[in-house]
């Protein structure tokens, strides 16, 4: 029995025994209630939640946390959550050169920490444009204008960073937005590097 190549479930072993000896080995397996008692624990810890807080429901209307949420939730989806999710793969992996690979080399693969990565790029990039809005909107002159140039610093260099990840994965994508790997670091508006 190659338990390398076809593994050690039971399933397997018992059709290798089947095989040998010609005894048929019934296998019962219970079912899986994990999942169902995750819901119900979770949904008791709502419900427990909101019956403490009966009186005062108002971070309910909070415009803010609902914003909150679904930026989060839009981060996580546009990553690639949900593609790890139902792939399953692993975390980091080996380079060809024995180091550890961050970004996947392929633009049908992804890593786990790649997910991460660009979630965190995406919200630096929102960062940026939370702070450029928000600079239109101050009094203080000095204020607006350090807001406004974190912000602008923020957009360019993790936008940049995103089309670099972008570019690594996607062969002969022709657009660059800040050269920062090669060694260039002029300012390039979406040209031809």
């Amino acid at each position: 029995m190659d338990i390398q190549r076809v593994g050690v479930s039971a399933e397997v072993i018992g059709k290798w025994i089947q095989e040998r000896t010609d005894i048929q080995i019934r296998i019962f397996r219970p079912p899986n209630y994990s999942a169902t008692v995750a819901i119900l624990m979770l949904s008791l810890f709502v419900g427990g939640f909101l019956y403490l807080r009966r009186n005062n429901l108002d971070f309910l209307y909070n415009k803010q946390m609902w914003a909150l949420v679904a930026v989060v939730f839009c981060f996580a989806m546009v990553s690639g959550q949900m593609w790890n999710h139902i792939r399953s793969p692993p975390f980091v992996h080996k380079s060809q050169n024995g180091g550890i690979a961050y970004i996947h080399g392929s633009s049908q693969g992804q890593l786990v920490i790649e997910t991460y990565i660009v979630m965190f790029l995406n919200a630096m990039i929102v960062l940026g444009m939370v702070l450029l809005t928000e600079a239109g909107w101050q009094n203080d002159h000095r204020k607006s204008k350090v807001t406004a140039i974190v912000g602008l610093f923020l957009v360019v260099v993790f936008f940049s960073l995103i089309l670099s990840i972008f570019r690594s994965k996607a062969q002969g994508y022709p657009y660059r937005y800040v050269c920062i790997y090669d060694g260039c670091y002029s300012v390039r508006i979406l040209l031809f590097c």
